[in-house]
């Protein structure tokens, strides 16, 4: 008896309780942001002689080591940008003339290769600093900061050029000195929203991410890449050590868009339409896919986070400006360079045309 009454009990229960409430369904994935489209992608250039350009060279020659730059295979060039490294700003300072120099310049820096890329519709820029020249800088803008930035925009106005800072000054970087030479390179040649005028691109070098040259790019963050008063056209998140895979690239430039916050004094964030991100070409003795195989490359993998990086503090508009490739023709004394058999049409060229990198380059993004 006592069992049947425990039964009816449990079963009246069973009958009155609530039902349970329905697991909730799953929240939608956000939908991912529109594809920003890639506007610079450019490569830097080291002639023939390690970063040097110490020879003038004859326009058939370079063409015969360099043809890809300008022919991805069907006629349009590879890149829409070439910065031709190195200028020892020291040298440029002193206006010195030597066996590899003319008035500062590198002797193989001359109007005839400049217009090989124009011609084609190829941005050019020339370098200014390197690891190597980075003593140069710290004497050069203690001794005159001033006549460093006209010369500089001197050089431009007689190329045809923009500029690049790569001032690689890891420990107390002269700010006010690099501060000094950017008012007198503006002071010539104005900051053009329009990027119309080649001489008015000014740009800098930072790190990969923000661990590494931090007061330089505390600074050129808070006062020369802003959006609202841009003094730098953009920033080049440089190549690492060694060549990184696209997560580990991803996670350096988003340091960058992020700052740290956490750094006294703070590095503020950078907005994705002030920088670019470096990849490698070639290493260790061969080519990369980056080079060969733009299936397997970075920039590839990287695409879509370069083109819709959401803005976190700074910007307004989704998606990095694109990328630099280090370096063509022979950046270093070991290993192989961009030069025949080892050219890159099937890498960044084919890159160029999958990611429909425009050639000419546009005006910039400014937000």
């Amino acid at each position: 008896m006592r069992r049947s009454v425990l039964l009816a009990a449990l079963l009246l229960t069973l009958a009155t309780a609530t039902p349970a409430a329905a697991a909730p369904p799953p929240r939608p994935a956000p939908a991912p942001l529109a594809a920003t489209p890639i506007q610079v992608y450019g490569a830097w250039h080291c002639g023939n002689d390690y970063c040097t350009w110490g020879t003038a060279r004859a326009v058939a020659d370079f063409d015969s080591q360099n043809h890809w730059l300008i022919d991805r295979g069907d006629g349009r060039p590879a890149v829409n940008l070439v910065v031709l490294s190195f200028v020892n700003p020291l040298d440029l300072l002193r206006q010195t003339t030597n066996t590899t120099t003319l008035d500062g310049v590198p002797r193989g820096m001359t109007p005839e290769i400049v217009g090989w890329f124009t011609s084609r519709g190829v941005r050019v820029m020339l370098s200014i600093g390197g690891i190597t020249y980075t003593g140069a800088w710290d004497t050069a803008l203690t001794e005159n900061p001033t006549l460093l930035g006209q010369r500089a925009a001197a050089v431009a106005t007689r190329l045809g050029v923009g500029i690049e800072i790569d001032y690689e000054q890891n420990t107390n970087p002269n700010l006010a000195g690099l501060q000094s030479f950017i008012d007198a390179y503006r002071a010539v040649h104005p900051y053009d929203v329009t990027g119309a005028r080649p001489q008015a691109r000014l740009t800098i070098d930072v790190a990969a991410g923000d661990r590494y040259l931090i007061a330089l790019n505390r600074k050129a963050t808070a006062d020369w890449l802003r959006t609202d008063t841009p003094v730098l056209d953009y920033a080049n998140a440089m190549v690492p050590a060694r060549p990184a895979s696209a997560s580990t690239s991803q996670a350096s430039w988003q340091e960058h868009v992020d700052g740290k916050p956490q750094y006294g004094p703070p590095v503020p964030p950078l907005a994705p339409a002030k920088f670019t991100g470096g990849v490698y070409l070639a290493y260790g003795g061969k080519p990369l896919p980056e080079c060969v195989d733009y299936a397997t490359s970075v920039q590839k993998a990287a695409a879509p986070y370069a083109q819709s990086v959401a803005p976190n503090g700074a910007g307004t508009t989704a998606g990095m400006l694109g990328f630099m490739f280090w370096a063509a023709e022979r950046p270093a004394t070991k290993g192989v360079g961009t030069v025949p058999p080892n050219t890159c049409e099937r890498g960044a060229g084919a890159g160029a045309t999958a990611l429909a990198v425009p050639v000419p380059m546009p005006a910039l993004r400014q937000s």
